[in-house]
């Protein structure tokens, strides 16, 4: 499907890896412009030389910032002042016993988790406002609406996203301009392979009986048992960013495989 995006100009934020990278290739595939984020300049480079080559029509560029730091996160906006589309999908996670976690851990991910996404809207909103089009999309959890308990500090960020997102979509009102977040479920993610290996790696299970296991006794809720490819989120990330998508607005989108009942 032709997604009328040739041409446009996507910040994707922590795309080097997992869902933000699967949305950043999507994105090329339909003529965008992407700009590659993550901490180490070589493999930002490495995934901007593979998007070029993959994608010839389109100009990938690469801001290797870490963006939990403010003088980096603005480094970034001076260096790339204006974007089409802003996926705020870097964000960070760790099971954790609640009792464990430290006040400095909790600021650690209100950091990573939200205050960079609020940094950015912030900085490129007003300019998409101006030009009436643009796309604002966080990726947030189920665990945003159910948390698992297992992780208190990162579904209390992802529940604070889903604020946020509908705060600035109340923004762009009567405009071209649109603001939601995708919710997704458990996701196959090289965090959710480590992940796995710490609950299942002393019991010499394959990675479909450690899936099965970890359904079972974590994710019973989910109705399609299994991890969520990340290019599924990337080609539903990729239409919501579309002019096609124009309707969505201020929305919660589930791709959450039917863990979060749904209240009629």
């Amino acid at each position: 499907m032709n997604m009328n995006l040739t041409g446009l100009t996507a910040l994707i934020t922590g795309s080097t890896k997992g869902i933000g990278k699967a949305i950043a290739y999507e994105l090329a595939s339909e003529g965008v412009n992407v700009i590659i984020n993550g901490r180490e300049s070589p493999v930002v480079d490495a995934i901007v030389a593979d998007i070029n080559k993959s994608f010839p029509t389109t100009t990938p560029q690469s801001a290797p910032y870490d963006l939990s730091q403010p003088e980096e996160r603005n480094n970034l906006i001076q260096q790339f002042p204006k974007v089409d589309l802003l996926i705020n999908s870097l964000g960070i996670f760790k099971p954790t016993d609640y009792y464990e976690i430290t006040d400095q851990d909790w600021l650690h991910f209100f950091t990573v988790n939200v205050m960079i996404s609020n940094t950015l809207a912030k900085a490129y909103l007003p300019k998409m406002l101006t030009d009436n089009f643009g796309r604002i999309v966080f990726i947030a959890s189920e665990e945003a609406l159910m948390p698992s308990g297992e992780m208190a500090h990162y579904s209390m960020t992802k529940t604070m996203q889903l604020s946020l997102a509908k705060t600035l979509a109340t923004q762009t009102k009567n405009s071209r301009v649109t603001v939601n977040t995708v919710l997704p479920g458990p996701t196959l993610t090289a965090g959710v392979t480590s992940m796995l290996e710490e609950f299942y790696g002393d019991r010499q299970l394959s990675f479909e009986e450690q899936e099965r296991l970890f359904m079972k006794e974590h994710r019973s809720a989910s109705l399609i048992q299994r991890f969520i490819p990340p290019e599924e989120l990337g080609r539903l990330v990729t239409f919501v960013c579309s002019p096609l998508a124009s309707s969505f607005s201020g929305s919660v989108i589930r791709a959450d495989g039917g863990m979060v009942p749904t209240i009629f």
